[in-house]
């Protein structure tokens, strides 16, 4: 099993900036891609971004070029550096992790959620 406690979330004025953390504790392979996904009211819960053990990237194009994803493997941790923030941003946000071994990606382990509300 697999733990991840998310901080960071708020309110924030558009344009503004905000940063998500999460930490991951439990069951975590040395190769495991971890990142974030997003749910607003009403709609389909959506990839925001990811990154591999590897330090490869994957971001939504609604997010490519105001967000950036981090992380320090050495303590289980990853960050959403969210910039440039809009009203659609408005979302719980969820962190991720799964693990791969042989050849396989376990299913995504999920956080709680943290609130991010965008003001225009």
């Amino acid at each position: 099993q697999v733990q991840l406690v998310e901080s960071g979330g708020g309110l924030v004025q558009a344009g503004g900036s905000l940063r998500l953390s999460c930490a991951a504790s439990g069951s975590i392979f040395s190769a495991n891609a971890m990142g974030w996904y997003r749910q607003a009211p009403g709609k389909q819960r959506e990839l925001v971004a990811t990154i591999r053990s590897d330090g490869i990237t994957n971001y939504a194009d609604s997010v490519k070029g105001r967000f950036t994803i981090s992380r320090d493997n050495a303590k289980n941790t990853v960050s959403l550096q969210m910039s440039s923030l809009k009203a659609e941003d408005t979302a719980v946000y969820y962190c991720t992790l799964k693990n791969y071994y042989s050849g396989v990606w376990s299913p995504n382990y999920w956080g709680q959620g943290t609130q991010v509300t965008v003001s225009s």
